[in-house]
């Protein structure tokens, strides 16, 4: 990777891969809407000389070339809301593939295990028969036959698939996230799911260090490959843990049905959450095999460690 492009790189993920980008010594492309948030993200990160801010709208490809300069690997790490997943995220990464394909530029996608519908095995490989079942499921794979299409010629296209996800970039598209958030400012906090049932989550400066490894491989293109946490836990533990680094011991509620669906009534985004809770009774575990068998060892920051350091960090942003 010579030059690479951020898309999306003010969120919980983008920021991250940016700022593993940033720290290896790459030419980065930091790419967004919002020109504040860029700047934010560039002062966060010390305003290093190989970033560059390039805003624009990611529905856009024309704004896309416009500021890709050169970049020969962009991550598309631009999302969606829950609430409009089915009606804008196709033509989201559409606009990226189009804008790439007249670069003939690399992809990289990360997304998640929606597609993947139920568990079928105790490890889920990158061959489990993808079968969702929910609506976001089906969009979700339909998403990734879009990005795989003949459509494209000149695109090499990757997809990077995330468990839940927790770390101090993580944000409201987090399930997690809001959680850590309430713990770490002595709030009461919400916790989506069944919290007595362990299931796999990653911490994100894990997760972009392993997509970056992952990114520099020629041979990883044109492949789904899983990015796995560093184990299972059960939100009851990871309550215990962040009021421990936190200080606080406010309520943490666990949100089911019911709630979720009446949040709802006045927060879109809860209202859609209610068909993936299957997720936190019948969790999934990525499978490492793939990824250490051809590019190394995962990267696994004990939840103990990644906890801790994410409330912390919390803590200083207030």
């Amino acid at each position: 990777m010579m030059k690479v492009m951020v898309i999306g790189a003010t969120g919980g993920t983008g920021t991250a891969i940016t700022e593993e980008l940033v720290k290896r010594g790459i030419d980065t492309i930091a790419f967004g809407r919002s020109h504040q948030k860029l700047v934010q993200l560039a002062d966060r990160l010390g305003n290093p000389a190989n970033l560059t801010l390039g805003v624009g709208d990611a529905m856009r490809p024309d704004d896309i070339v416009s500021q890709a300069r050169g970049a020969d690997v962009w991550f598309h790490c631009a999302n969606v809301p829950y609430h409009e997943m089915a009606s804008k995220l196709i033509p989201l990464g559409e606009s990226v593939m189009e804008a790439a394909e007249r670069m003939a530029a690399r992809v990289v996608a990360i997304d998640g295990i929606y597609p993947y519908g139920r568990r079928r095995a105790d490890l889920v490989t990158e061959e489990h028969p993808k079968q969702p079942h929910t609506r976001k499921g089906k969009v979700r794979l339909d998403y990734e036959r879009m990005l795989f299409s003949k459509r494209w010629n000149k695109v090499k296209v990757l997809i990077a698939r995330l468990p839940d996800y927790y770390g101090p970039t993580a944000n409201e598209a987090s399930y997690l996230g809001s959680t850590l958030e309430a713990i770490a400012a002595g709030k009461m906090a919400f916790y989506i799911g069944n919290m007595q049932i362990p299931r796999e989550f990653i911490y994100l400066p894990d997760a972009a260090a392993m997509i970056v490894e992952l990114a520099s491989r020629d041979f990883a293109y044109q492949q789904n490959w899983n990015i796995p946490g560093a184990g299972v836990i059960s939100g009851r533990d990871i309550v215990k843990i962040a009021q421990a680094s936190s200080g606080s011991v406010k309520p943490v509620i666990p949100l089911k049905k019911i709630g979720l669906s009446l949040l709802g009534l006045g927060l879109p985004v809860m209202k859609e959450v209610v068909e993936m809770l299957y997720l936190t009774e019948e969790p999934l575990t990525l499978s490492r095999n793939k990824y250490e068998r051809y590019i190394g060892p995962i990267v696994a920051t004990s939840f103990q460690e990644g906890i801790s350091s994410t409330i912390k960090a919390l803590q200083l942003r207030k």
